[in-house]
């Protein structure tokens, strides 16, 4: 049999992600109550997925910024070497369906959104915007079967929290969390294992289609801190929210953070983390309405990588918003995220060789 070459990112992802038997066999056999979180494989080079090449066409002076993600996925080819970058693989229909209506996904599929609907998801539809939402659905589920496997992985986009299970909302057509959650747990299940998801979404907005999704389920707990008078106006219940007043900086935010995590770790044991690492906390972001540093965006990042850590558990990292009035410093931001993501990752190497944790 020849080998693989998984340095390659199209074989990569292609030949190691896209199996739902690889992906099962890792949850059973590093995340089952009998086994320590710690069988993770040999350290591999950290893996990104990206899906700016499948581009959203928009209209002129549309402020969602499209142009960030191919930035990013620049930024990290030049400054990151020890990242290979792969292209997902987009999601089904049976894998969306998991966490979304089978009617709204076809009525998406083809064209058939009312004006309303579209309006509410705030892009015009295409074919493109439908491949888009696929692709960038598709990474988040290839990074979280890769985290099971090696500790850490990431999507260069993702985080569409709004989308709930029958509507699109907020530039977000498919929930790419809720819908890699189920994944998870449904590859999961072909081996009798039950996989405890957490998703901790640290995008200024509330992650109110996820907690649609997800708020009622014991097998996932969702984590939103957002900000409170922001984006949706009316919040829905997740398993625990943390809203925020305008105006809220470093020193605060990172002391709600620290609750939050204890709060967590205190009422679930999870053995996956999904981040919505969102840019738009940043103190320069024009929808965000909060007052934090670069410096206290890093410290929020290393709490929940480390947090994981401790933990001993995976992690699989999603860009989330970022609309700040400077695109370099947003696509910034998204960068420290993906470099800590690599310290994340290489201490768990490290350690992994020495046989110590995971």
């Amino acid at each position: 049999m020849d080998s693989i070459d998984c340095r390659d990112p199209r074989v990569y992802s292609s030949a190691n992600v896209a199996s739902r038997h690889g992906a099962s066999r890792l949850a059973a056999d590093a995340y089952n109550r009998r086994s320590p979180p710690a069988a993770f494989a040999p350290p591999l080079p950290l893996k990104a997925f990206y899906s700016d090449r499948f581009v959203l066409p928009l209209p002129e002076h549309h402020r969602f910024p499209m142009q960030k993600y191919a930035r990013l996925r620049h930024r990290v080819e030049r400054e990151l070497p020890e990242v290979v970058l792969a292209e997902p693989i987009a999601a089904t229909d049976g894998q969306l369906a998991l966490a979304h209506d089978a009617h709204y996904i076809e009525r998406v599929a083809t064209g058939r959104l009312d004006p309303m609907e579209i309006r509410a998801i705030g892009f015009p539809w295409s074919e493109a915007m439908v491949e888009r939402s696929r692709r960038a659905t598709g990474a988040t589920i290839s990074a979280a079967r890769v985290a099971l496997g090696e500790g850490v992985a990431a999507n260069l986009a993702g985080g569409t929290h709004h989308a709930a299970h029958a509507r699109g909302a907020g530039y977000c057509v498919f929930n790419d969390a809720a819908v890699a959650a189920r994944v998870i747990q449904a590859d999961a299940a072909s081996t009798r294992t039950r996989v405890r998801v957490a998703v901790i979404d640290l995008d200024v907005h509330q992650g109110d289609g996820t907690a649609q999704i997800l708020g009622g389920d014991d097998s996932v707990f969702t984590l939103s801190m957002h900000g409170e008078k922001n984006f949706p106006f009316r919040k829905q219940a997740g398993h625990l929210d943390i809203g925020l007043p305008d105006g809220t900086g470093d020193d605060a935010y990172l002391a709600h953070l620290d609750r939050a995590l204890s709060e967590l770790e205190g009422r679930f044991a999870p053995q996956l983390i999904i981040y919505l690492a969102g840019a738009d906390a940043h103190e320069n972001d024009r929808l965000g309405k909060l007052a934090l540093t670069v410096d206290g965006m890093r410290a929020r990042d290393e709490k929940v990588f480390d947090f994981a850590e401790r933990l001993g558990v995976p992690i699989a990292v999603t860009m989330a918003g970022g609309y700040g009035r400077d695109i370099d410093l947003t696509v910034a931001l998204h960068f420290q995220t993906i470099r800590l993501a690599c310290r994340a990752w290489r201490r768990r190497a490290q350690l992994k060789q020495a046989g110590v944790g995971a």
